[in-house]
């Protein structure tokens, strides 16, 4: 059983800063890719950004400049830092890992509330 504890969600003004951490435990037999996916409410989740093993990284357009992903292989755990907010970055942010047997594991969510 794998899990994903996810940490550091909260409430910032426009402008601020915010940076989420995820961690993995279990018998994970090989990480092929972890990432951050957050839902609005009425919305569809959807992808802000991904980190391969080999460090490759992905961005939703709407995040990039501002948001920054890194993993630490040997933890197993990845982050996300958010600069300049927006309200509309407003979500719940979803860890989620992808190992090489194309398994999709998922966090909890945690709670990113923007105001103007």
């Amino acid at each position: 059983q794998v899990q994903l504890v996810e940490s550091g969600g909260g409430l910032v003004q426009a402008g601020g800063s915010l940076r989420l951490s995820c961690a993995a435990s279990g018998r994970i037999f090989g990480i092929a890719a972890m990432g951050w996916y957050r839902q609005a409410p009425g919305k569809q989740r959807e992808l802000v950004a991904t980190i391969t093993s080999g460090g490759n990284t992905n961005y939703a357009d709407s995040v990039k400049g501002r948001f920054t992903i890194s993993r630490d292989n040997a933890k197993i755990t990845v982050s996300l830092e958010m600069n300049s907010l927006k309200p509309e970055d407003t979500a719940v942010y979803y860890c989620n890992v992808r190992d090489f047997a194309s398994n999709t594991y998922w966090g909890q969510g945690t709670q990113v509330t923007v105001s103007s």
